[in-house]
């Protein structure tokens, strides 16, 4: 099992539960009224079991600390998933500090896991400049975001929503979360639902027959529903969570078997930390046909395919097709079937000259974490193998070629930083993703990395690859030389390896069969 992939789990088990969103009015100062209802959030922590299609996989818990001019937020999320026979922990922590009216002013993240040790440390300037350092062993990097509105984080969303009056049954937001961890952006829209009860467990005691802890006693809570649809209008999947008057999560879930369920701390996490977890380890050994593998080929010593089919359709079964973000471009849904066609013909032809310098694409031309386009060496790496060209597909085919050349394919213990990648020379799927981005904006070349599955041998593993901008979104696949990637590239994530962390949420669920 690569290190990347339970940093998939970790990251997949937050933005699955905590990723709320509020329309950009929302975040505008809201004066005496939003100070004053501030001041009454109440400290104290909250505790969560986190299932994935009815199994435990992990514990959460969320912590509030007040003082006088600022409030603490301290989020912890352990994992212990089990995995093609080994199981793997994963544990994260972030401390958010607040201002008295609920602005984000500082943020530092610590992760421990498979991916290995590295934090994150996060600062707003005014909420126009957002700086961010990744530490990772003797290695940092420091990125300076723009802001266009003031920085909301995915953990403190309900918080905000809560004591911002904004729990109204029959709104709707939209807007931008920026998470920590993920070092990424994404659109998100909201509806707020019908207020409901639901039922808790607030306490436990130990039950010396059944050698656990039990319900002792619950407690009824009254929270909103609250519905997400994640996307750049070609869908999404839909997340529903439940918060309280206290701006915390009660319970949430999506349409393929996540749950985050508040309970007494001895139920989330002591029985958890006590399982049996010999058969579930027993039972990851050996996936059967069309399930999901959480790990990419090379970690699994799977054959690499060479893709080179046409169209390829992919029946889904275990969520409803319309939940997951598989839709548009290439990819196209009909029933529960998958329609995926290779791009061919005039998508291959640019539209336009390098450097591209148009405004809609600027997203996807500019520097990003882990992705340092603007250094010195990447661009000059960029000019060596591009030379003078101008024609964007001939600079794409270009950097594809030199890439399969020159960079090993080989399992690394490293984040995915492309300067790191260019240094080396080595990496899994996401190493070459992100320096082939990198590469092609450095270029002035509009490119952005996808996440997704490839099917080998009836399964469906993790991968990484690239789309660039022909005046349509081409898939390439840097490691694979695919120039363009073959249909039978199921595409679940675009635009930051982050995404990564949505397919946590398909395993033992969620099946595919290529028909």
């Amino acid at each position: 099992m690569t290190r990347r992939s339970w940093a998939v789990a970790i990251l997949g088990a937050w933005a699955a539960s905590l990723g709320w969103l509020v329309k950009r009015e929302f975040f505008r100062p809201t004066g005496t009224r939003l100070a004053e209802a501030a001041l009454s959030v109440p400290p104290g922590a909250v505790y969560y079991r986190l299932d994935v299609a009815g199994q435990q996989v992990g514990f959460a818990s969320s912590t509030i600390d007040t003082q006088a001019t600022s409030i603490g937020v301290t989020d912890i999320l352990v994992l212990r998933i089990p995995a093609l026979g080994v199981l793997h922990r994963t544990a994260a922590m972030s401390r958010a500090s607040l201002s008295r009216t609920l602005r984000l002013e500082r943020v530092d993240a610590r992760f421990d896991g498979d991916l290995g040790r590295f934090a994150a440390r996060s600062l707003v300037a005014g909420d126009t400049l957002l700086t961010v350092t990744l530490l990772a062993g003797p290695d940092s990097e420091t990125s300076h975001i723009p802001l266009a509105r003031p920085i909301v984080l995915p953990t403190l969303l309900p918080l905000r929503l809560a004591f911002g009056g904004e729990l109204k049954g029959g709104k709707t937001y939209a807007s931008v979360v920026f998470d920590p961890i993920l070092l990424a952006e994404h659109p998100v829209t909201v509806l707020v639902a019908a207020e409901s009860t639901l039922v808790v467990a607030d306490s436990a005691e130990y039950d010396s027959t059944a050698l656990a802890w039990v319900p002792a006693h619950f407690d009824t809570v009254r929270a909103f529903r609250i519905e997400q649809r994640e996307g750049e209008g070609r869908g999404g999947m839909t997340t529903r969570a439940w918060i309280d008057a206290q701006g915390h999560i009660v319970r949430a879930e999506n349409p393929v078997g996540f749950v985050m369920e508040r309970t007494a701390f001895e139920l989330a996490y002591t029985n958890f930390r006590h399982r049996d977890t010999t058969r579930l380890i027993r039972a990851s050994a050996a996936p059967g046909p069309g399930d999901v593998v959480a790990t990419t080929m090379l970690a699994a010593r799977a054959p690499l395919p060479r893709d080179t089919l046409s169209v390829v359709r992919v029946r889904v079964r275990g969520a409803a097709p319309e939940a997951l973000d598989v839709g548009g471009g290439r990819q196209q849904l009909s029933g529960d079937t998958l329609v995926i066609r290779r791009e061919a013909g005039a998508a291959l032809v640019a539209r336009y000259r390098l450097p591209v310098r148009d405004s809609s694409l600027a997203r996807w031309l500019v520097p990003a974490p882990l992705i340092q386009s603007n250094d010195p060496r990447l661009q000059a790496q960029a000019r060596l193998i591009i030379g003078p060209e101008q024609d964007g597909a001939t600079a794409v085919r270009r950097l594809a070629t030199w890439m399969h050349a020159h960079v090993e394919r080989r399992v690394t213990a490293a984040v995915p930083s492309a300067l790191q990648v260019l240094e080396k020379r080595v990496g899994d799927c996401n190493e070459h993703a992100v320096l082939f981005v990198a590469l092609a904006r450095a270029a002035g070349l509009p490119a952005r990395t996808v996440v997704g599955l490839v099917p080998v041998d009836g399964r469906f593993y993790y991968h990484a690859w690239a789309e660039v901008y022909l005046g349509d979104w081409v898939a390439v696949d840097p490691m694979l030389d695919e120039v363009p990637a073959g249909a039978a590239h199921v595409r679940f994530g675009v635009g930051g390896l982050a995404r990564q962390a949505e397919l946590v949420r398909l395993i033992g669920r969620v099946k595919l069969e290529v028909l």
